[in-house]
């Protein structure tokens, strides 16, 4: 490429190259999605039509990028988790940020008439933003996926409980609010029993726990594997032939990406699933 006066405004660039060998998430929010909930009338406390659009678009992402190793998402937000091994656009932040945010926004824009068939958008269209953060170890790394399922509970809890006060109660949102002030998760089930029958424990998984995607193989025996250790040792990424890549790359194209409502929190969920931290893929499940 021919040089030119220009040239020297590329000085200006700065590198956002992320660390090495740790585990990086790129987190992504709805901007602005209080008034967008409202202006197309989402249901009060979950709108089931909006979190599986939300899943759906995670899906399509993790398609399209099968670096990314699991997903986890709740409300209007979702977090995509790329293994330490992964090299992907050099590990630069404004590449990994940037390509999540324009495919997972295009997927939603896309599938929208798929669940709300009757509420085309207009604009101000729904758009996401987006930040990536590194953690070095495996403990870190769930420490954070399991901090983003307790407060889902924590949210869903509240939420649950402010909006039968105004729909079943008949008090409206100050009121519900005073009402809940101070309470503790104790109180709040104990509101949700005593004065409208709803048993908490019964609210369907995908509200109290959120979504997580991940590709499916087969799942193996707790106390099998001992990832975790083996891969909090690995001082440097490991370096695969090209054809090993090659077939890794095909066995992650042929597993389904399946989206669950799980506990993240216990050690069972990755014990049972040990490719989530080796990122190796497993054995693909046999067709019934």
């Amino acid at each position: 490429m021919a040089n030119s006066k220009f040239e020297y405004v590329k000085q200006f660039e700065q590198p956002d190259q992320l660390l090495p060998n740790t585990w990086v998430v790129v987190r992504i929010d709805g901007r602005g999605f209080t008034k967008f909930s409202s202006k197309y009338q989402f249901e009060k406390p979950n709108d089931k039509r909006a979190l599986d659009l939300m899943n759906a678009a995670a899906r399509a992402v993790m398609t399209e990028l099968p670096d990314i190793t699991i997903a986890y998402g709740v409300s209007d937000e979702y977090s995509f988790v790329f293994h330490k091994t992964c090299t992907l656009f050099e590990r630069r932040a404004s590449k990994l940020v940037s390509t999540i945010v324009s495919t997972f926004t295009a997927y939603y824009v896309h599938l929208w008439s798929t669940y709300f068939t009757d509420s085309p958008l207009s604009p101000p269209l729904p758009s996401f933003d987006g930040r990536a953060v590194c953690y070095p170890s495996v403990q870190n790394l769930r420490d954070y996926m399991s901090w983003r399922q307790v407060d889902c509970h924590i949210n869903n809890l509240y939420n649950t409980t402010f909006w039968a006060l105004i729909q079943l109660g008949g008090i409206d949102a100050t009121e519900a609010e005073k009402s809940l002030k101070g309470t503790f998760s104790a109180d709040k089930n104990e509101i949700l029993f005593s004065k409208f029958s709803i048993n908490y424990n019964n609210e369907p998984e995908i509200f109290k726990k959120g979504s997580v995607v991940f590709r499916d193989y087969e799942p193996v025996e707790p106390g099998t594997h001992n990832v975790a250790h083996e891969v909090e040792n690995l001082a440097e990424p490991a370096t695969q032939s090209k054809s090993q890549s090659e077939k890794d790359k095909k066995r992650r194209a042929k597993a389904a990406i399946v989206v669950e409502h799980l506990d993240i929190i216990k050690d069972e969920f990755w014990d049972r699933r040990p490719w989530l931290l080796s990122n190796k893929p497993g054995k693909i499940p046999k067709e019934p």
